[in-house]
This record gives C-alpha cells, sequence and structure tokens, in this order.
C-alpha cells in the first residue's frame, strides 16, 4: 500500500509540473513572478500615460475582478492604446494576482 501511494503522489506531481509547460503563459508549479507583453499597436507616439487593471485569485478556487484591456483604458484615461502588458504573480495556488497594464495617450 506504501508503495502505491508513493507511485500515486510522484505522478501527482509529474502532472501539475506539465501543466506548466502546456501553457502559452510561463507558469511555475510552485511560485509564479512574469512579466511580458501582450501587445503592442502601430500608434509611434509616446505613452503618456498607463493604466492598471487587476484580477486576484485565492486558492485557484476564486477569481474576482476586472483586469480588463477596457478597464485599465478607464483607470488610466487612456483613448489610444500603444502597448498592453502583463504582471502575474502565484503562490502555490493560494494566492494570485494578475495585472494588465496599458500604456498610451
Amino acid at each position: 500500500m506504501k508503495k502505491f501511494g508513493f507511485v500515486f503522489a510522484l505522478g501527482a506531481i509529474s502532472v501539475f509540473m506539465l501543466l506548466g509547460c502546456a501553457t502559452p503563459i510561463p507558469i511555475g508549479t510552485l511560485y509564479t513572478r512574469v512579466k511580458f507583453p501582450v501587445t503592442a499597436t502601430s500608434n509611434s507616439s509616446a505613452s503618456s500615460k498607463t493604466g492598471e487593471a487587476e484580477c486576484i485569485s485565492v486558492l485557484s478556487w476564486v477569481a474576482i475582478g476586472d483586469c480588463s484591456i477596457e478597464a485599465a483604458k478607464k483607470n488610466g484615461g487612456i483613448t489610444k492604446v500603444n502597448n498592453v502588458d502583463w504582471d502575474a504573480n502565484n503562490i502555490l495556488g493560494i494566492y494570485g494576482s494578475y495585472k494588465v497594464i496599458v500604456s498610451g495617450e
């Protein structure tokens, strides 16, 4: 029975580790702290404004917030988007914070 428990635990760990490889977004099984670009537009002027929108996740069971581009635009008073970035923090799936950062005019 102990052998079965060990094999089951090893299999579960392997599945969780592989889940991080199955997404286009870099996700760490134990800890995630990443920032990366989502998109950029052809608007070549310097970005004078920045807006953020945030969502949070608790225990990977409940996720709340509005982290849409529209919410970030509204929060920054932006009408013309130059670029959109993404910022994610997650610790063991216990607490996660996800931000969309929009720069523009």
